[in-house]
C-alpha cells in the first residue's frame, strides 16, 4: 500500500450534459512515476487539469500531502499551483520573444522570487539538461527536443514537488522521446519528484512505475 501524496476521491466533470469524468479515484505516493494510457477521449486531459488545479471538478476532492486544495480561494490556489506543480504540455508554449534562459525563469518571477538567484538556477537547469550552449536562443533557434526540454526546464524552476505532464514526447521524434522518457526518471531520482504522464507512447507508459487505464471518464 503506497502512502498518499495525492489523492483524488470521486472527481466528475460535467459541461452541460457531457460527462467527462464519472468518480474518479486515484492515490499517487511521493517519487512515483505514474502513466494514464487510454483512447482519446477517455477524460485523461481533463483528469490531469483538474490534478494540476487548472480547472475544478464538478464533484469531488483532491488532496495534495493532506490538504484540500479546492478549499483554497483563486489566489491562494494559484499560488499553491505556482510553488506545488510543474507542467509540461505537447506544444511546448514557450514564449517566442523570450530567450530560454528567460522562459524557463517565467514562473519564478510570477512568483516574486528574487531575479539573480533565477537566472542562475534557470542555467544551471539548462545545463544540466544539455542546453549549455542554447542558454540565449529563441524558440524559433531551438530544435523540438530543445524547445520540449526548455519547457521542462520551465516546469522544474520552483522545485515543485509534482510535475504533470500531457502528451509531452507527442511532437517529438523518437530519438528525442526516448531522451525526454529517460529524463523524467533521472530527474526523479535526483530531485525526488513526483510525475503524472499522460501519453499514447507505449514505451514510455510502460517504464512508469504504475500504468493506468482510462476509458469512458473512469480508471479501469
Amino acid at each position: 500500500m503506497i502512502s498518499s501524496f495525492i489523492e483524488a476521491i470521486n472527481l466528475k466533470k460535467s459541461y452541460g450534459g457531457l460527462h467527462i469524468l464519472k468518480g474518479v479515484n486515484l492515490n499517487i505516493g511521493q517519487g512515483e512515476v505514474v502513466s494514464i494510457v487510454g483512447p482519446s477521449g477517455a477524460g485523461k486531459s481533463t483528469l490531469l487539469h483538474i490534478l494540476g488545479t487548472l480547472d475544478r471538478a464538478s464533484e469531488g476532492k483532491v488532496w495534495y500531502d493532506g490538504r484540500d486544495v479546492f478549499q483554497l480561494n483563486n489566489k491562494k490556489l494559484g499560488t499553491f499551483r505556482n510553488q506545488s506543480i510543474g507542467f509540461v504540455f505537447q506544444f511546448h508554449h514557450l514564449l517566442p520573444e523570450f530567450t530560454a534562459i528567460e522562459n524557463v525563469s517565467i514562473p519564478a518571477f510570477i512568483g516574486n522570487r528574487d531575479s539573480k538567484t533565477t537566472m542562475e538556477k534557470a542555467r544551471d537547469l539548462l545545463t544540466y539538461l544539455g542546453l549549455q550552449s542554447r542558454l540565449n536562443h529563441k524558440p524559433a533557434e531551438l530544435s523540438g527536443g530543445e524547445q520540449q526540454r526548455v519547457a521542462v526546464a520551465r516546469a522544474l524552476i520552483n522545485d515543485p514537488k509534482v510535475v504533470l505532464a500531457d502528451e509531452p514526447s507527442g511532437n517529438l521524434d523518437s530519438d528525442s522521446a526516448r531522451d525526454l522518457h529517460q529524463l523524467f526518471f533521472s530527474l526523479r531520482e535526483k530531485l525526488k519528484q513526483t510525475f503524472i504522464i499522460v501519453t499514447h507512447n507505449e514505451e514510455l507508459a510502460n517504464l512508469a512505475d504504475r500504468k493506468l487505464t482510462m476509458r469512458d471518464g473512469l480508471i479501469v
